[in-house]
């Protein structure tokens, strides 16, 4: 079952200076790959790169960002395309999701997730048949 990556887990799996959150989010991702069952889009791929070049301290360099980038691409990301558009416009009139959460949202239905691995959105929440899933608040390899 494949599960959304959203930005912010991919963000503190490299983030030092949270040494509460790394370890949890570095598990994730481990098992993620693992598996085989992550999924994400451009617009995650796009908002880890911004975020860990110029807002984590220390951030990582260009090269290193891009080379973490091009290894993600084997994670099918959903493009940013006139079909996304359209389904994060309907997820945000549908559940008053912000401009930035319901694409996200949106691509996971898209990707064919069953969950949405986040902090950003109430652990827990559905949204039409997606579940999002803390991943400071749950175990990796603990869904079913």
């Amino acid at each position: 079952m494949p599960v959304f990556v959203d930005t912010n887990v991919l963000v503190y799996a490299r983030d030092a200076s949270e040494p509460d959150k790394q370890p949890q989010a570095a598990a994730w991702i481990d098992h993620l790959w693992r598996t085989r069952t992550a999924r994400l889009s451009f617009q995650v791929l796009q908002e880890y790169y911004a975020t860990t070049t110029r807002k984590l301290k220390p951030g990582l360099t260009p090269e290193q960002a891009r080379a973490d980038v091009r290894d993600l691409l084997a994670w099918r990301p959903v493009s940013v395309g006139t079909e996304l558009l359209e389904a994060g416009w309907s997820v945000e009139d549908r559940f008053g999701l912000s401009c930035w959460d319901a694409p996200i949202v949106a691509a996971a239905r898209i990707a064919g997730c069953e969950y949405l691995l986040t902090e950003d959105l109430q652990h827990g929440a559905e949204f039409g048949g997606l579940q999002v899933v803390n991943p400071f608040r749950a175990a990796a390899g603990s869904l079913h």
